[in-house]
């Protein structure tokens, strides 16, 4: 087709952000299928790194749940940037359009949500909580050397040990979680509650059977502490926000324009 120049570096522009989109998708989605398949291979490979915290992140139930997740990002990415990219270059009216309502109806969606949660501020932060509460409650688990933790632990763990916060309100939360009462044994609170020296690591190894609130951080709540940290970065956080949906406005705004040249052309030419 021939084409002007807006129209070509649309489709350019289009062609290069969905070709890059593409490549990583693929990637994500090798990774994935790859864990999922031969997941003994990559915790060799892990294991040939020196470092005791990598020890956590090779559980195999971690990486089987990282696994799918992986899939399921890369499968939305591969699929989507497969339907822009070659919408753009074999100037497909069909898969421009597809594409650019699958965009768009993730845009209306991610909108959606966010304004659902600042109209409904008080039901959000109520149902907020309860999910993460049921995560604790269906998923937690001990974390120790001789345990085989899901990636729902590990990223209860992680949170806690970067927030400095035990439970969603406070360490009375894991007591509702059956995984945790079977494996916990003495414990009364998590290691990852815990003062640490470094992840994982606590300042005071008695910390766990007997915290106090020079040693741990029994009594915050990890949900009060995210919130915390979120409105801390908060300018940062709309940023990202706005640049997400502005790349996305951009996407919708070009495959459009694109099929609107095609059309035009075509239309010349009878």
């Amino acid at each position: 087709m021939g084409c002007d120049c807006e129209t070509c570096l649309a489709k350019t522009v289009l062609s290069v952000f969905n070709f890059l989109f593409f490549v990583l998708g693929t990637i994500v989605l090798g990774v994935g299928i790859w864990l999922v398949t031969d997941k003994t291979s990559f915790i060799a490979l892990l294991k040939m790194v020196e470092n005791d915290q990598l020890e956590h992140f090779t559980q195999p139930a971690v990486i089987e749940q990282l696994a799918y997740l992986l899939i399921v990002i890369g499968s939305v990415m591969f699929f989507l940037s497969f339907l822009g990219y070659c919408g753009a270059i074999r100037e497909s009216q069909c898969l421009l359009t597809t594409y650019g309502l699958f965009v768009l109806v993730i845009l209306v969606a991610e909108v959606t949500a966010f304004g659902l949660a600042a109209a409904y501020k008080d039901r959000a932060r109520t149902e907020t909580k309860n999910y993460l509460q049921t995560t604790i409650s269906n998923y937690y688990t001990s974390n120790d050397r001789n345990q085989s933790a899901d990636a729902v632990t590990l990223m209860w763990d992680y949170m806690m040990s970067e927030l400095h916060c035990c439970g969603v309100d406070d360490y009375r939360d894991f007591s509702l979680s059956e995984k945790w009462n079977e494996s916990k044994r003495d414990k009364i609170i998590p290691v990852a509650c815990c003062v640490q020296t470094s992840l994982f690591q606590p300042q005071d190894k008695n910390c766990p059977f007997s915290p106090t609130e020079s040693n741990s951080y029994f009594k915050k709540g990890c949900y009060m502490a995210l919130t915390d940290w979120i409105l801390y970065n908060r300018n940062l956080v709309i940023i990202v926000a706005i640049a997400v949906g502005l790349t996305q406005l951009l996407a919708i705004f070009l495959a459009f324009c694109l099929c609107k040249s095609i059309e035009k052309y075509r239309g010349m030419r009878l």
